[in-house]
C-alpha cells in the first residue's frame, strides 16, 4: 500500500457510505411494493423491480432498512460535524461559483482533478441528498406513526400530505443516484477512492 498517497475518504465514511447503499436499495425497492398496494400517483412500479413479495413483507423490509438507514444517517451527521469535515467539504457556497460550475457541467467541462476538493455542483448535490433524507426520514414517520406525530403530520399537510411528501423526497433521492451513477462511470477513480479511500 503507498502510504504517501493522501486518504481521499477515511474508513468511516466509506464503511457509511456503503451502508447506506444498502439501505437506500432496501428502501426504494420495498418502497415501491408498498406503493403498489395503493398506486396513489396512478400508475404502477414493474414488480420484478419491487421486494417484499406481498405488502407485509414489504413493510417488513422497509421498517429494517429505515432504522439502518436512521442510525447510520445520524452517525454521518455526527461524524462530518464533530470532524469538521461537514464545513471543511460543503462550505462555503457561493452564487458566483455555482453559475461558473453550472456552465462549465453544461459544456462538459466540470474539474474532477483533485478528489479532495468539491466543486459547488457536488457541494448542492450532497447538501440536497443530507437534507431530501431528513425529509425522507420525517415523513416516514407520519407514515409510520401519524398519531404519536401530530405536529409532524400537520406540517406535512396530513398523512396524504406526507404520503406525497414521501414519494417525491425518494424520487429526488433516486435521482441524485442516477446522476451519481453517471459521474461514477465518467469518472470511475472515484469507485475506487471510495473502495480503499486512496
Amino acid at each position: 500500500m503507498n502510504t504517501g498517497t493522501p486518504i481521499i475518504h477515511p474508513g468511516w465514511l466509506r464503511v457509511m457510505h456503503w451502508l447506506n447503499v444498502i439501505a437506500v436499495v432496501i428502501l426504494a425497492m420495498s418502497g415501491w411494493r408498498i406503493y403498489n398496494a395503493t398506486a396513489f400517483m396512478g400508475f404502477a412500479i414493474p414488480k420484478a423491480i419491487t421486494l417484499g413479495g406481498w405488502l407485509g413483507g414489504a413493510i417488513q423490509w422497509h421498517f429494517a432498512a429505515m432504522w439502518l438507514l436512521g442510525i447510520n444517517g445520524l452517525l454521518y451527521l455526527v461524524f462530518n460535524v464533530a470532524t469538521g469535515r461537514l464545513f471543511r467539504k460543503f462550505f462555503p457556497l457561493s452564487p458566483r461559483a455555482l453559475i461558473a460550475d453550472l456552465q462549465a457541467a453544461l459544456k462538459g467541462k466540470l474539474a474532477h482533478e483533485d478528489p479532495t476538493h468539491y466543486n459547488t455542483v457536488q457541494k448542492l448535490a450532497y447538501l440536497f441528498v443530507m437534507i431530501d433524507s431528513v425529509l425522507l426520514v420525517l415523513s416516514g414517520l407520519v407514515l409510520w406513526k401519524s398519531v404519536q406525530f401530530p405536529l409532524l403530520r400537520e406540517l406535512l399537510f396530513g398523512y396524504e400530505g406526507a404520503r406525497r411528501v414521501h414519494f417525491f423526497a425518494m424520487a429526488g433521492l433516486a435521482g441524485f443516484v442516477a446522476v451519481h451513477l453517471v459521474m461514477v462511470a465518467l469518472f470511475p477513480r472515484t469507485f475506487i477512492y471510495m473502495v480503499r479511500g486512496r
